[in-house]
């Protein structure tokens, strides 16, 4: 229970600390005028009341990420604290302030483009293609999940709960965001907020005994902490899908002051809703041999609402598993239109040129739909963390072109260098190469690109 408190605690403080010393470094400007004053269209760049913004952008980069990530991360036990603590706090957090922040100063730019600006034009444009893909990939996931959720409560084919998602998603895109999203988000971000205050009362004030942070802590199959952990839980910790909502918020802030809030503050809010989760995953079922045994985590998360808050827990759960991924879905479709937007230079103020857009990435999503997506989810996690990686870097070369303390970027952008360079070798999906030789290749690319990254800046100045 200690370790589960302070860390609550440390992530809390963080913000306050560490959050606002990355504000600073940034260097906030009260003064300068935001996207959303100057491109001011009624579309994408709208003016949204901060806290509305925070609740926008925590639900944007959560849905189930820091819950079925947690639950899957609690495996590896209380050692998982550490991670979604300090990965929050000095990667994750500082990912998201930067990437939203330089969105801002680069009118709303998408990451791709931001990408592109600081690491080079091959750099965009593979990150062009790289981003929407695995948009359209998240989008696509969260259409059959929850279709097939609603199928078996419902008895309603799952292909009439499909139409219907994609017909939400299609209005979610198009839209003027504060006519939609803007009116729902709020609400299902204050319910996910709630559903986490919840189950950690429940754990504190049942008696539960959450289990304390120590060096015994193990897979019960073995599996080792570096690099699975650091993939397994993103959101909560670091995440790459979160550059690419970022943008959106980018584009209704109303004063660069509200920066921390909005971007640092979601991603800490993120971290203590998959830290809570990870507690509840662990202790519940008795330890985390009981949980590898209690089934897939929409059964452990509906089976942990239920018991510890009853009728109201069946009900956040069934918005935890239904609800939340939809509403990562839309915005993961709206934001592949931003992405393809910018990158050919085409006004989204009238509605046929959002079609435009928009038709054909739907095309494609529900073609993928009727696809056996087992091997190729695979990656996501990678790919997820590789965008984090690359979105880092970027960052860390703006603020070293401002004489400014890069650091707080290249840092942990070297680290996860190493974890996705680590893993892509080492895991089942990836080349499955001698574990020894994968550690030390992934850290010799971590020190190579520190070293590029110092060069490169070096030349710049």
């Amino acid at each position: 229970m200690i370790s589960f408190i302070v860390s609550l605690i440390a992530l809390i403080v963080g913000y306050f600390t560490y959050g606002k010393y990355v504000e600073r470094v940034f260097g906030v400007d009260e003064k300068k005028t935001t996207p959303a004053k100057r491109l001011a269209d009624g579309v994408d760049y709208v003016e949204l009341d901060w806290k509305k913004a925070f609740l926008i952008q925590f639900l944007n980069i959560a849905g189930l990420g820091p819950i079925f990530g947690a639950v899957a991360g609690a495996l590896w036990g209380p050692v998982a604290f550490l991670w979604i603590v300090f990965g929050c706090i000095f990667a994750g957090a500082t990912h998201d302030f930067l990437s939203g922040m330089l969105s801002v100063r680069h009118d709303g730019a998408t990451i791709a483009e931001i990408v592109g600006f600081y690491l080079g034009d091959n750099a965009k444009k593979i990150m062009r293609v790289f981003s929407v893909v695995l948009l359209i990939l998240v989008g696509v996931v969260f259409v059959n999940g929850p279709a097939g959720i609603l199928a078996n409560m419902t008895n309603i084919n799952s292909l009439i709960w499909v139409a219907i998602i994609i017909a939400y998603y299609m209005l979610a895109t198009i839209l003027p965001v504060d006519k939609l999203i803007g009116k729902i988000y709020p609400i299902f971000g204050a319910s996910l907020i709630v559903m986490g205050i919840g189950i950690a009362g429940g754990l504190i004030f049942q008696g539960y005994n959450i289990p304390e942070v120590t060096l015994t802590n193990m897979h019960p199959k073995g599996v080792s902490i570096f690099p699975y952990l650091f993939i397994t839980i993103a959101c909560g910790a670091i995440s790459g899908f979160h550059a690419t909502q970022s943008p959106l918020m980018a584009r209704c802030m109303k004063n660069e002051k509200e920066g921390r809030k909005i971007f640092y503050g979601s991603m800490i809010a993120e971290g203590i809703i998959a830290l809570i989760w990870a507690a509840a995953a662990m202790t519940f079922f008795g330890g985390t041999e009981g949980l590898m045994n209690a089934g897939p985590a929409g059964v452990v998360v509906n089976t942990i609402s239920n018991s510890i808050l009853g009728k109201v827990g069946g009900a956040l759960a069934l918005l935890g598993v239904v609800a939340c991924p939809i509403t990562s879905g839309d915005t993961a479709f709206r934001s592949a239109r931003l992405a393809v937007a910018d990158a050919i230079n085409y006004k989204q103020g009238p509605i046929k040129n959002r079609f435009v857009i928009a038709i054909p990435l739907f095309a494609i999503g529900v073609a993928l739909c009727f696809m056996d997506f087992a091997i190729i989810w695979r990656y996501f996690a990678w790919a997820n963390q590789t965008l984090a990686t690359i979105a880092l870097w970027a960052g860390a070369v703006f603020l070293a072109n401002e004489k400014k303390n890069h650091w707080i970027a290249s840092i942990p952008g070297t680290f996860m260098t190493a974890v996705v360079t680590t893993y892509i070798l080492i895991a089942p999906e990836g080349f499955r190469i001698n574990e020894t030789i994968g550690y030390t290749i992934g850290i010799v690319a971590a020190v190579l690109a520190m070293g590029l990254f110092l060069k490169k800046i070096s030349k710049n100045n």
